[in-house]
């Protein structure tokens, strides 16, 4: 699957996890729900994945942590705010540029209607 296929698979799990639990949980809560809904569409997925750096032949093990990496193509930065600020998207696309992945989702699941918390971050697609 490529990229864009894999991000609307995203897209429909998180709705379905938006539309059954709604919009007051903890992000935990969603990460772990969203986990369970791609696993059961057949969708592999890793949580929590140690991203490194490297600067000059210095090497860091774990700088930051990806919320979830979809079929090892696609990030995606999950949030429960009132609003997604310009250092969120900055974040994720500082992941995608360690990662050396070329999309991310950021998907604040504080929203009555969850498609408009979704957005697209992109690294050189």
């Amino acid at each position: 699957m490529d990229e864009n296929t894999i991000s609307r698979r995203i897209v429909g799990a998180a709705i379905e996890v938006h539309r059954t639990l709604g919009s007051e949980l903890l992000e935990s809560v969603y990460q772990q729900c969203l986990v369970r809904e791609l696993e059961l569409q057949g969708i592999a997925v890793i949580s929590e994945v140690p991203i490194a750096a490297e600067y000059k032949g210095l090497q860091f093990d774990v700088v930051y942590r990806a919320d979830l990496l979809v079929e090892d193509k696609v990030v995606i930065e999950m949030k429960v705010v009132d609003k997604v600020l310009p250092v969120h998207e900055a974040q994720l696309l500082s992941y995608l540029r360690l990662m050396n992945k070329k999309l991310g989702l950021l998907i604040n699941f504080n929203l009555p209607v969850l498609k408009s918390g979704i957005n697209r971050v992109v690294n050189n697609l």
